[in-house]
């Protein structure tokens, strides 16, 4: 078991290093489907998971200059408390028939909306400038908040959409963002949203602390390996592996 989960790290990582997304859409599934790890505890473990692997990331980020601090700052303004009050709520309805449905349909959904983000991603570039005639500069901040907030409740049910979700509602809002910039953001806002997600799901028992700690060890060398491999496989391509994967992985969350 120790080796199957060091080379599931190893897969995601290699996923993650590759595409820049898809650690938590595939890890959740994953440990729900091959590992039969109880839903809630597979999606604690994996807001772990996803807060360690990317903060190197968010610290590269930070001393780059590719962090937008002040979208930053409005982002966990709603994301923090819309995790605060659904891990209270997880704990006043404990984890019961309903919850597990909930959570099902939680997954089933953020999969779906992160392969469509995935799948059609040039798409947003056009919609965030056409969208700038409605939005703004007095409404952005407000709407900023209320995504953040969306964004830490799905997180918090799922561990699903800090990553490619967040950074296509950062680029609806800010199409005009460098992309260094907008993925540097995307990155620092996922490591505190996830923290506090998973202390969240600790507190409630859902984390499989050992099953953290292999797949760590193999999602270290995967990263890297993806890393380097990146500039060798079309975009296109490694886009609609993703998007079929994705699209697997919630088939087989709300078939379980």
């Amino acid at each position: 078991m120790a080796f199957l989960s060091i080379l599931s790290g190893f897969g995601v990582g290699l996923v993650v290093g590759l595409t820049g997304v898809g650690g938590g859409s595939l890890m959740t599934p994953l440990l729900v489907s091959a590992f039969h790890v109880d839903k809630a505890v597979a999606i604690g473990t994996d807001l772990w998971f996803a807060c360690l692997t990317k903060l190197s990331g968010s610290v590269a980020h930070h001393r780059a200059g590719n962090v937008a601090y002040p979208i930053l700052w409005l982002l966990l303004g709603g994301s923090i408390p819309g995790t605060l009050l659904t891990v209270a709520y997880m704990h006043w309805v404990g984890l019961s028939k309903h919850s597990n449905r909930l959570l099902t349909s939680a997954l089933g959904l953020a999969l779906l909306l992160t392969a469509l983000t995935i799948a059609f991603r040039p798409l947003w570039y056009r919609l965030g400038f056409w969208l700038e005639r409605w939005i703004t500069p007095r409404s952005r901040p407000a709407l900023t908040v209320a995504c953040g907030a969306i964004l830490g409740v799905l997180v918090s049910l799922t561990s699903i959409g800090a990553g490619a979700l967040g950074a296509t509602m950062i680029l609806l809002l800010y199409p005009r963002l460098d992309m260094r910039r907008l993925v540097g953001t995307d990155v620092a806002h996922a490591v505190p949203l996830t923290l506090v997600a998973g202390i969240g799901h600790a507190s409630l028992g859902n984390v499989q602390w050992q099953l953290l700690v292999e797949l760590l060890l193999g999602s270290v060398p995967g990263i890297w390996i993806g890393s380097h491999l990146t500039k060798s496989l079309p975009e296109r391509i490694t886009r609609v592996a993703l998007c079929v994967s994705l699209l697997v992985a919630a088939s087989a969350v709300l078939r379980s």
